[in-house]
């Protein structure tokens, strides 16, 4: 690693389109060492597409995506492989493997990357276990756990490879207040004892303020606007107000563009 670099992570200029439309067009954002950056945004802003663009998933039209300060498109497949064993990514819903146990779950990526003798992965394995408070549900399997512990043991798999950067993909999603609560305790908590860089993905405003050091807003396919998370909070622009504290009315409709109603009803388009 490159320690004397501020930031991990740089996008320059990124754009992408799927189909007819631009998902982004001219996205700037730095993702620094040892913080919680959370990446914000109206669904459908591309969030997601984000964070498999960093990884190269998905390959960028233009613009640079530096890793470590590293172009990760200029690297070879070996070299990408290499690269991507230093992401830990909580997947959304967890994606746990249905037909292995919570321990071999955790243990997958150290049998599929390394050599380790089963014994020290059984070390690791319930270590990891234990830093999430599920070693005692080693030996459950992913149908026997509610969701707030099924995400659990996904972040235990996350971090099983002592990753520099770990990324979340809407990690609250579909949890009840004390699993939410308790998700959120354990991101900062990873954080800051591993001393990883974090990209959390979420538009639960009232979770991200209590985890994240910085907060990028996407809209219209670039940075609407950055900060802290009680800087946005404070903001005076309409766009962020309107995301921040949850109004219906604002920049973001409600409905899709699509062609004038009572002509579509009345099927005058299709003549």
């Amino acid at each position: 690693m490159n320690d004397a670099a501020e930031y991990l992570i740089e996008i320059r200029d990124l754009h992408y389109t799927r189909g007819q439309r631009a998902i982004f067009t001219g996205l700037n954002i730095c993702i620094p060492r040892g913080q919680v950056i959370a990446i914000m945004g109206p669904s459908g802003t591309g969030k997601t597409t984000l964070l498999h663009l960093i990884t190269r998933q998905l390959v960028p039209d233009s613009g640079t995506i530096l890793v470590d300060g590293v172009d990760i498109a200029t690297l070879n497949q070996k070299e990408l492989y290499r690269l991507r064993r230093r992401f830990g990514v909580l997947f959304q819903n967890g994606a746990l493997l249905t037909d292995l146990s919570v321990f071999e779950n955790v243990a997958f990526p150290l049998r599929e990357h390394t050599d380790l003798p089963n014994r020290l992965i059984r070390h690791v394995v319930l270590t990891k276990l234990h830093a999430v408070g599920l070693r005692g549900a080693a030996d459950m399997m992913p149908a026997e756990l509610s969701g707030g512990m099924a995400r659990r043991v996904a972040l235990a798999r996350a971090m099983v490879m002592d990753p520099d950067i770990l990324i979340y993909d809407e990690p609250f999603v579909g949890l009840d207040p004390i699993s939410m609560g308790v998700i959120v305790r354990l991101v900062r908590k990873m954080n800051d004892v591993l001393g990883v860089s974090s990209i959390l993905v979420s538009h639960d405003v009232q979770e991200i303020t209590a985890v994240a050091d910085r907060s990028y807003l996407i809209s219209d396919g670039k940075v609407a606007a950055s900060g802290s998370p009680d800087e946005l909070n404070k903001a005076s622009s309409d766009l962020v107000r309107q995301f921040m504290h949850g109004m219906a009315d604002g920049p973001v409709a409600f409905h899709f563009d699509a062609p004038d109603y009572a002509e579509q009803l009345l099927g005058r388009d299709a003549e």
